[in-house]
């Protein structure tokens, strides 16, 4: 039941996504995948199976992880004015995937691990 649950919330989040993509308000559409629902789910998780000092270094390293989705939309926005759509959309995918690794590589030389 609780897999059906998430999914139809899933749908409905897509939905509400084309919905708000057709409006006036078009751009709407980019804020509504960015609600912190995996977050709130991680934070609640380490909140409550770790430290305190735990979730707060989660919490500055989710603060760190915005520079991958930046050079994500940033590579986008300048790839849409050269190449096809798809392409632009693969390429921004692997900055993101760089970036992430490059933030996870540099948070564990500079913090550690665990």
């Amino acid at each position: 039941m609780g897999l059906l649950f998430k999914a139809l919330l899933g749908a409905l989040v897509v939905l509400l996504i084309a919905i708000l993509a057709r409006s006036k308000n078009y751009y709407i559409a980019g804020l509504i995948p960015l609600f912190p629902t995996f977050a709130l789910i991680a934070h609640y998780i380490v909140g409550t199976e770790r430290s305190i000092e735990a979730l707060r270094s989660t919490i500055i390293f989710g603060i760190w992880a915005i520079i991958p989705y930046f050079i994500y939309l940033l590579s986008l926005y300048f790839l849409i004015a050269h190449l096809r759509l798809s392409f632009s959309l693969i390429i921004a995918v692997f900055c993101w995937v760089g970036s992430a690794w490059a933030l996870v590589t540099l948070w564990n030389k500079f913090h550690g691990v665990g």
